[in-house]
């Protein structure tokens, strides 16, 4: 496996500096997340620079994160809209020389992309977003980008068993899962059984996973009782079952810590140290 984060890094691509990537690499990372946070608003040179300047420090762009519209909207307007942005990050993703770009279906909730809406469990739902995606798809497969999908448990995308059956129902080879298994466990069985919640993410999508995100869960004290994120070696998440089921199909693919404030980074950087090494794997460089 090889480390890399999201984060450490501006929001906007023009502002990436040498100085942010020796941070990224003094700290042991070999890899980044980019924001797109206007796919229109970036020009290819800014892009290019960005590249360049991280790989001159040795840090790959292992994902590229766009911002656009709903893929599931219910106004057709903003879904195209949010397609041809989509697109247009494909672009970006290709100058960027990025990995995979992260997609997610977003949600009918118009507050946000991660928040519920029982309407993103529907089986109209479900084809809209095959056709957003067959879309966005037929773009990212000219420009020799992966989309790696951005899954969870209250967006369309709600189930390994959905994302397969979505991503056979589009039927594209650039099409592919970005493997988050804390986004599936939205019950107290998942939980406290994330090993079982990692077989079966494999089961269905090991053929499939690009990427890997790294994070931890806990169930927290009090009432209402939640399962929250928390950071890596804080919680309950299996990493041995993760990591191993990971190297064994990705030896060579980024596993990311992501949702941390930059100041907590290291730490969470050296718990996940501990637990590859005492697993006896290493990282690729």
């Amino acid at each position: 496996m090889r480390s890399g984060v999201v984060g450490l890094l501006p929001g906007d691509p023009a502002q990436i500096t040498a100085a942010h990537a020796a941070v990224i690499r003094d700290l042991g990372f070999t890899g980044a997340s980019v924001m797109l946070p206007d796919p229109d608003g970036v020009s290819n040179d800014v892009l290019a620079h960005a590249r360049q300047v991280l790989a001159d420090s040795g840090v790959h762009v292992a994902q590229a994160n766009a911002r656009y519209p709903s893929l599931v909207h219910a106004d057709p307007e903003r879904r195209a809209e949010g397609i041809r942005l989509a697109q247009r990050a494909c672009v970006g993703a290709h100058v960027l020389d990025a990995d995979f770009l992260l997609i997610r279906p977003g949600s009918l909730n118009l507050t946000g992309d991660w928040r519920p809406h029982p309407g993103n469990h529907t089986a109209e739902t479900e084809a809209r977003l095959v056709a957003s995606l067959a879309a966005v798809c037929t773009v990212a497969s000219s420009e020799g980008v992966t989309i790696g999908l951005e899954c969870g448990s209250i967006s369309p995308l709600d189930s390994p068993a959905r994302v397969r059956r979505v991503i056979d129902a589009v039927g594209s080879p650039a099409l592919r899962y970005n493997c988050d298994p804390v986004n599936f466990a939205s019950t107290f069985p998942l939980a406290y059984d994330t090993a079982a919640l990692i077989a079966d993410i494999f089961h269905h999508l090991s053929d499939y996973i690009v990427c890997a995100h790294v994070k931890d869960l806990r169930v927290s004290d009090g009432m209402p009782i939640k399962v929250e994120e928390c950071a890596p070696s804080e919680g309950i998440f299996d990493f041995p079952a993760f990591f191993r089921a990971y190297e064994a199909i990705r030896p060579n693919g980024f596993a990311l810590i992501e949702h941390l404030p930059d100041e907590r980074i290291p730490a969470a950087k050296q718990a996940v140290d501990r637990i590859v090494h005492d697993m006896g794997l290493h990282w690729v460089v």
